[in-house]
């Protein structure tokens, strides 16, 4: 398994595609917004829609932002690291997307100074990630606030936050936001590896078809037929739980999750991502 032996590896096209439909979904989910709608309170804290957008900006500019500084030495951090590391920059990442945010909305910087709208600022961080993300080589290292990333490892992760963020904006304004199939199945993998890494073990094998299988879990590994311990639910589910927005209970209860086994409880290692 991904989670036992060696890393999952991503198609690097295939990644830098998903990134750019995932981004053209999520921009054309806000272009309607009214300053009600940015101002609509979100699931996460007390940032507003305009919080959010400015966040999903951000995530998508970091990437020609790093790639305008020097290259780090060596690798640290790959793709499942960097998911069970970001909880420890949450207040910095907080600063940066308020920052972002009020300067878009034009209460930042000079008196005067006209803001950019929400669907304007996506607009150019797509633009700008075409014109860097498409030329740079995938090997070159990037100095990110949880440690040196190769830029493909790195392009994962904008996966993730599109996908997780662009649920965020489907339930704070109720306009739907399509998941691009292949950035939800990188997101729903890289969260599943990031359980393994966090409670590594075989004696639960957690299916999230038709994306991935992992096991986990320290306990009596199975090795033929039908594990003693299954968890099992759907991509989106998954990517709910292992974020935060959803509670295992309410999963359960709701029969959008499977349980069975007496080591198959999860809740204990959920959210595996900050």
């Amino acid at each position: 398994m991904p989670s036992r032996a060696r890393a999952r590896s991503y198609d690097p096209a295939k990644t830098r595609t998903a990134v750019t439909a995932q981004l053209r979904r999520v921009r054309e989910a806000v272009e309607g917004l009214d300053e009600e709608g940015l101002a609509a309170p979100t699931r996460l804290g007390d940032w507003t829609v305009r919080e959010l957008i400015a966040h999903l900006a951000m995530a998508v500019s970091s990437v020609s932002r790093l790639l305008e500084r020097p290259a780090p030495p060596a690798r640290e951090v790959t793709a499942t690291g960097w998911a069970t590391a970001t909880a420890a920059h949450s207040a910095a990442i907080d600063t940066d997307t308020r920052a972002l945010a009020a300067d878009a909305a034009g209460t930042a910087g000079t008196a005067g100074t006209a803001g950019t709208d929400p669907g304007g600022l996506l607009e150019r961080e797509a633009a700008r990630f075409a014109e860097t993300a498409a030329v740079a080589p995938g090997d070159r290292l990037l100095a990110t606030r949880v440690g040196a990333m190769r830029l493909d490892d790195y392009l994962v992760t904008r996966c993730v936050e599109l996908v997780v963020h662009a649920d965020d904006l489907t339930a704070a304004t109720g306009v739907p936001v399509p998941h691009d199939r292949q950035a939800l199945a990188t997101t729903a993998r890289v969260l599943a590896d990031a359980l393994a890494a966090k409670a590594p073990g075989g004696s639960v094998e957690v299916r999230i078809p038709p994306f991935a299988v992992v096991q986990c879990v320290e306990g009596p590994r199975h090795t033929r037929g039908t594990p003693p311990n299954v968890v099992e639910t759907d991509p989106l589910t998954w990517i709910r739980l292992a974020t935060g927005r959803l509670a295992w209970v309410e999963a359960l209860e709701s029969a959008r999750l499977t349980a069975s086994g007496d080591r198959a409880d999860l809740s204990a290692h959920l959210p595996v991502l900050g």
